[in-house]
């Protein structure tokens, strides 16, 4: 299977009316105030087809003589962000399946709402983007996917740059946040350790990165024994990629290091063979979302230097596999003792954030599919944060309400640490029964000395089971846009270090 997998693109134009040519025109109704007249139904008559303009509901009214019209909710005026404009054009996207030019008012949301014409063009391209995304590589048969290839925004004329800055921006993150869902959606037979740095390598020196590549040889000589204790067990080599982003006038340095186990079989510790088993291919969404981040710096004229690590391999019994009882010594000297090998994320995290350190940057984010204890905790819509220092956490949850993508923060309670005591090396991989969000966080922050740090527990979305605003069912990449948000806005804290 090739590997970036090629799209259909989608050509969005700015425009003060609708085209002639548009097939469909969506209109935003919120549950008060006005309908716009372009619908032909007042109030009374749309609520007697059971449309209330509810966030994310949408009622078609067909029409022959020219193009349909689609109604769609957005909620309380008062209360409209990018957010519910983001699902309110996935819902529109999905009420025309089949249809290839579509068209929607923002000046219609503009008139009503204080969402400014860059956010609302912004939101409105990610919505229409990753509602239509569909993971097809590996299908025989491709009919009933969405068809929208051409999507005109009408704004005023005075709102026309800020909206045409807003598009291009959409485009951007809603294309990165497509490439981490097809590294994510990929059986692991397709994209092994050496294929994820090879698209790492293709994708990145496209996107105005440096690329580096350690293999087996490397890691051994640079002592990354996290990675090549985990990969032990397997046939397939790892592969650690260091990708570098390096603007003039830098106004901070950022290190983004993402978890990326290509299957993780839970080892000599063997997951049930149930269906989470087969969700482990997604194991490396972190790795995913970092590359896909960093992928869209230069575009975005990120003022930041940024250093994303891709830590890869995967975790399989056999019989040179590493075993419980084991212990990995790191190139700082530090020790941990192995008491689960489906822990494994953390131990291969460990190198990176090792690496992150030594070079000083202003924070350190993390971010992995790391815990079922943080997807017990928070469910399958939300992430869990844990750090160091609270103005970074601050970021990342600043980030999550730009975004949309749920982050609720969770203690780094420095006294469960001794769960990970071991009487044999500096700590141990699990830390017992109970907090296991938190000790595994409380493991990783061994690793980042005194650089402000935050870590990322997206296990519970990493995945959705159904069609919702807009995520899609499969992989979702989450992470993606949240990781550009926070660096995108990145400005370090000199006095602070």
């Amino acid at each position: 299977m090739h590997l970036p997998i090629e799209h259909p693109e989608l050509t969005v134009r700015v425009v003060r009316n609708a085209p002639a040519d548009a097939q469909v025109v969506g209109v935003p109704v919120a549950t008060d105030g006005g309908v716009p007249r372009v619908l032909g139904l007042n109030r009374k008559a749309l609520a007697q087809h059971g449309f209330t303009g509810a966030r994310g509901t949408t009622l078609v009214v067909p029409s022959s003589a020219k193009a349909t019209v689609v109604a769609v909710g957005v909620g309380d005026a008062a209360t409209v962000t990018p957010a519910v404009l983001r699902d309110a054009a996935a819902a529109l996207a999905r009420a025309v399946p089949g249809w290839s030019h579509v068209a929607t008012s923002l000046a219609d949301v503009s008139a009503y709402t204080g969402v400014d014409a860059h956010e609302a063009a912004q939101a409105v391209v990610e919505g229409v983007r990753l509602a239509t995304y569909r993971f097809l590589a590996l299908k025989a048969e491709t009919s009933g996917a969405p068809a929208i290839d051409m999507l005109s925004l009408m704004v005023p004329a005075t709102a026309t740059a800020a909206a045409t800055a807003g598009v291009e921006r959409g485009r951007v993150v809603a294309d990165a946040v497509r490439l981490a869902r097809d590294l994510a959606n990929t059986p692991p037979v397709h994209l092994t350790a050496t294929r994820m740095a090879e698209v790492a390598l293709q994708v990145g020196t496209a996107a105005g990165l440096d690329v580096e590549v350690w293999d087996e040889h490397d890691l051994a000589e640079q002592r990354c024994n996290g990675l090549l204790n985990v990969n032990r067990g397997s046939v397939e080599p790892p592969r650690l990629v260091t990708l570098r982003y390096r603007p003039r006038h830098a106004r901070g340095h950022v290190v983004l290091v993402g978890k990326g186990v290509m299957y993780d079989s839970g080892g000599i510790s063997l997951k049930p063979s149930d269906p989470m088993h087969a969700m482990m291919k997604m194991d490396m969404s972190g790795a995913a979302a970092v590359l896909a981040a960093v992928t869209t710096l230069k575009a975005l004229g990120c003022r930041s230097a940024v250093t994303g690590y891709l830590v890869c391999t995967d975790n399989m019994p056999s019989g040179s596999a590493y075993k419980l009882g084991d212990v990995i010594t790191y190139r700082n000297g530090r020790t941990a003792e192995i008491h689960n090998t489906d822990a494994e994320g953390r131990l291969i995290l460990a190198d990176a954030l090792i690496l992150a350190e030594e070079s000083k940057p202003d924070a350190i984010i993390d971010i992995a599919t790391l815990t079922g204890a943080c997807m017990a905790a928070l469910g399958p819509k939300m992430a869990g944060v844990l750090g160091n220092d609270q103005g970074l956490v601050d970021r990342v949850l600043g980030a999550s309400q730009r975004t949309d993508e749920l982050v609720w923060q969770l203690p780094l309670h420095r006294p469960y640490r001794k769960m990970l005591d071991s009487q044999v090396a500096d700590l141990r991989n699990i830390g017992g029964p109970y907090a296991g969000a938190i000790t595994a966080a409380l493991f990783l922050a061994e690793f980042v000395g005194d650089v402000p740090w935050a870590h990322l527990d997206i296990a519970g979305p990493m995945s959705s089971d159904s069609d919702d605003g807009w995520l899609t069912k499969g992989a979702t990449a989450f992470g993606t846009r949240l990781l550009i948000d926070v660096v995108t806005h990145f400005e370090a804290r000199r006095s602070a270090r």
